[in-house]
């Protein structure tokens, strides 16, 4: 078993999400592990000048993702099977950071965790679990 690298993970995306770099970045990523940041603008922010639940929800999802390549490179064709979010509190419209860790790793489940806040910011502003199934 062997994880992509970070240059490998952000041209993976790339290929797969073509606005991928519009939108987010990977910081950092290792074993099991990864950091996204997610660029906001005008498109994730919703009344009120907050950004976006189904924008947070889709940086938690990849930032996931990416966490399972660096452990398993030819995960890729893996799916999203099931996901939780919890919003914790209103982040104002700056970049959001999303941690995520591959909590278990099975033969065919795959479960993750990231936290979510906002740059700058030490308290969490989402937490969520998804699992993936690997075919």
């Amino acid at each position: 078993m062997s994880g992509m690298t970070h240059e490998q993970i952000e041209a993976w995306f790339e290929a797969h999400f073509p606005n991928y770099r519009k939108m987010m970045s990977l910081d950092s990523v290792r074993p099991g592990r990864a950091r996204l940041r997610m660029r906001i603008g005008e498109r994730q922010l919703r009344p009120g000048g907050t950004v976006s639940g189904p924008s947070m929800m889709m940086l938690a999802d990849a930032a996931v993702y990416a966490a399972l390549l660096a452990v398993h490179g030819d995960a890729g064709d893996s799916v999203t099977s099931s996901f939780n979010i919890a919003f914790l509190r209103r982040p104002g419209p700056s970049d959001i950071l999303a941690d995520a860790e591959i909590l278990q790793l099975g033969r065919r489940l795959v479960v993750g965790e990231v936290r979510l806040r906002s740059e700058g910011e030490d308290r969490l502003v989402a937490q969520a679990t998804a699992t993936y199934v690997r075919p």
